[in-house]
């Protein structure tokens, strides 16, 4: 395919989550560049939800799939040009690569902090508020809970046919989660799971983003309906995205160890605790591929989009 091809350019908007397949689809075509010994040049863009934090497991060998060909966390806190410097330092690919920075993005932006008007990179991806829930909520596609497909707030609202909202936010409340308020409701979806059917559920209100741990609070999501409702609460049966020997949730988390943890209910800090290890490995890892400052001295902002997307602010 890339016969008559000089150069391959790549201008994707990811929302800094492993799971959310543009930046595995750019691994795919710096593999190609590599192989036919094309150049790849990577436009950068904002990481959506900030290029500070890190959180979620990382990808345990055995568990690639199309939603994971590399060992990263669920919210990885990159840009996509700076993982596809760590892609091809890092995990071998090779390619000649060339990554054209922004200019005047820093890591501890926010996409609403930046000027640019939030154009939806997929179809159930239609706010920046969607992307801040995602790296925890889109687990919830692992299991036959509704993960809001269908209403006008999917992976903010999560729920099912059997689930009482004030039990559901009683139980979430006494997790006492950080930055989040979880407001009762009832939804009925248009299409996806329990399409057309009356689900009962809760909405998801980050109040203070900055404190907020998106996949923290995804988990304990699943932990609380589990713990409600053990008997109806179940894993979605395989394939799912190419991979058909292994339960779906699995391959969203990267781990089977997960699962295991929700089911024997294992304390909230205690699974957190089990991802310290591999993401202090990941935080050093990264830090050679990462192109921006999280607090340069003086900001002027950004001015604008460039033709590509790209911010075109200044520093002094």
């Amino acid at each position: 395919m890339l016969a008559e091809v000089d150069v391959l350019v790549l201008d994707l908007q990811d929302v800094g989550t492993r799971v959310y397949t543009y930046i595995w689809t750019m691994a795919l075509c710096m593999m190609a560049a590599a192989r036919e010994d094309r150049e790849m040049i990577v436009l950068d863009r904002p990481n959506p939800i900030g290029g500070v934090h890190v959180e979620g497991p990382v990808l345990q060998k055995g568990f690639e799939s199309f939603v994971g060909m590399f060992p990263i966390p669920l919210r990885h806190g990159m840009t996509i040009g700076e993982l596809a410097r760590l892609f091809n330092d890092a995990f071998g690919i090779g390619c000649r690569l060339r990554v054209i920075p922004m200019e005047g993005w820093r890591r501890d932006l926010w996409y609403d902090q930046t000027g640019l008007l939030w154009v939806p990179p997929s179809p159930n991806m239609p706010t920046l508020e969607t992307a801040t829930v995602y790296p925890g909520t889109v687990l919830v596609e692992g299991t036959m809970l509704s993960e809001g497909r269908g209403t006008t707030r999917p992976f903010e609202i999560i729920g099912a046919p059997f689930i009482d909202p004030d039990r559901l936010v009683a139980e979430l409340r006494a997790y006492r989660l950080p930055g989040v308020f979880f407001r009762p409701c009832y939804f009925q979806p248009t299409f996806h799971k329990h399409a057309g059917q009356l689900c009962g559920g809760v909405q998801i209100h980050v109040l203070n983003r900055d404190r907020f741990k998106p996949v923290l609070t995804g988990v304990a999501l699943l932990k609380a309906i589990h713990r409600l409702y053990p008997d109806r609460f179940e894993w979605r049966p395989p394939p799912y995205e190419y991979v058909f020997d292994r339960l779906p949730f699995d391959v969203l988390a990267g781990t089977d160890q997960l699962r295991a943890q929700i089911l024997e209910d294992r304390p909230l800090r205690e699974i957190a605790n089990s991802w310290r290890a591999d993401l202090e490995r990941f935080r050093e890892l990264r830090r050679a591929y990462l192109m921006y400052e999280a607090a340069p001295r003086r900001f002027t902002g950004l001015r604008g989009a460039g033709p590509h997307g790209r911010c075109s602010g200044s520093r002094r």
